[in-house]
């Protein structure tokens, strides 16, 4: 990777966080203090090239910036486990903004389960499970 290559990314990381934020702030301004009906939590197991490749730490990075509370874990069968929770506007920016930071260097994974499931009430955070 060339010094080029490197502020390129930086430079689109920082645009591409700047409007996760604005979509934050506006999805949090429509729904009061988090806990409102737009509230939902997905569990996710991904399968592929997800350990060892800095996964868990992106996913935790974009959960923060997009406001997304949950967790993330690896799994003994090299499966990556996690739940994520927020508005459908945050977890929107949370599969947009995962994807972006990879734009550059593709993972090959895929998504083996999605399901919603029952958020967890005063949640806050988004913490890296080992």
């Amino acid at each position: 990777m060339t010094c080029l290559d490197l502020a390129s990314i930086l430079r689109d990381s920082r645009a591409s966080r700047a409007s996760t934020k604005d979509a934050y702030r506006a999805s949090a301004a429509a729904q009061g203090d988090g806990e409102g009906p737009g509230l939902r939590r997905i569990r996710l197991s991904f399968t592929g090239e997800v350990q060892g490749v800095g996964f868990r730490w992106t996913a935790r990075i974009v959960a923060e910036r997009v406001g997304c509370s949950g967790w993330v874990r690896n799994e003994c069968d090299g499966s990556v486990s996690m739940e994520l929770q927020g508005t459908n506007d945050q977890i929107s920016a949370w599969f947009g903004g995962f994807a972006g930071v990879y734009a550059r260097r593709p993972l090959d994974y895929r998504i083996a389960l999605k399901e919603d499931i029952e958020p967890v009430r005063d949640e806050r955070g988004f913490a890296v499970s080992f």
